[in-house]
């Protein structure tokens, strides 16, 4: 308050006026975010409804140019295939998070993880759908539920490891000092105490993985591709929600353009869902 007594007046009105241009610079960044975020989610909200029924979750997808039908074999597929990265990212994701955050240290192993998790974060989605198609694809000279999975999880990884190293090094250093004095190793203080603490940030983590693997596109079109029937086997070609609202979208069938409104908007309302139901159950802070 001194300061600002002492200060020339001009100066400080300045800086007022920078303060207030910075400021309105903000408020109109923002508002115009949410006008378009608004718009966005008034029409997808508008569209999705119109075409939600019960026959879009129970029958597969129509034949082009037919009427009715629905996206139960994409939900399915999609389904499967989400839920098989989330089993093969989170423990991978988690457990190289807690490397890096607690056992690293100095070790040019992790400089090198790092940096390599940080050009996965970049790496353009259809580029990690080539690389698979190349790796698994070919090789095996069909596509498959199995490669779309493989494709997901290269993306959600390094959002993992990145989101869990972060959590964990918020933990605060006390609660790790207190549970050395009372004789625990290092293991153990890592997973049963630091990771514990943390846990309400790495769930985040996951779900921010989550999130972005659902609506991935390019990578399924080169690993999963599509299956207008309904199967379950994750070693051929597999439907899947993304690749059908892309390939339903750009159709000149009405029928196949309503069901992909409908198809955005179930993605849409399961990732807010997912959310929602994250931040009520781990709703405990980070740092304790």
């Amino acid at each position: 308050m001194r300061e600002l007594s002492n200060m020339d007046p001009a100066i400080y009105a300045r800086r007022k006026r920078a303060n207030l241009f910075g400021l309105a610079l903000s408020m109109t960044a923002m508002v115009l975010g949410l006008v378009f975020l608004l718009w966005i989610l008034s029409i997808l909200m508008f569209k999705g409804f119109s075409a939600l029924s019960f026959s879009l979750l129970t029958q597969s997808t129509p034949a082009p140019g037919s009427e009715g039908g629905g996206l139960a074999n994409a939900i399915v597929g999609s389904l499967m295939i989400v839920i098989s990265c989330s089993l093969i990212s989170t423990p991978i994701g988690v457990l190289a998070g807690v490397y890096l955050s607690e056992f690293s240290e100095r070790s040019k192993l992790a400089s090198v993880t790092r940096f390599v998790n940080d050009i996965m974060l970049s790496a353009p989605s259809i580029v990690i759908g080539l690389f698979v198609y190349a790796l698994v694809v070919v090789p095996a000279k069909h596509f498959s539920g199995w490669a779309g999975t493989a494709a997901l999880a290269l993306i959600a990884i390094p959002v993992v490891v990145r989101t869990t190293e972060n959590m964990l090094r918020l933990v605060p250093v006390s609660l790790r000092e207190a549970a050395f004095a009372l004789g625990a190793p290092k293991w153990k203080v890592s997973t049963a105490v630091v990771l514990k603490a943390a846990r309400s940030g790495v769930m985040t983590g996951l779900l921010l993985a989550l999130a972005r693997v659902s609506g991935e596109t390019a990578p399924l079109l080169f690993t999963a591709l599509n299956n207008q029937f309904f199967s379950l086997d994750m070693n051929k070609p597999m439907a899947n929600l993304p690749v059908v609202i892309f390939q339903f979208a750009m159709s000149p069938y009405d029928n196949w353009v309503n069901l992909a409104w409908g198809g955005a908007l179930l993605i849409t309302l399961t990732v807010l869902a997912l959310n929602i139901v994250a931040r009520v159950v781990f709703r405990e802070k980070v740092a304790v």
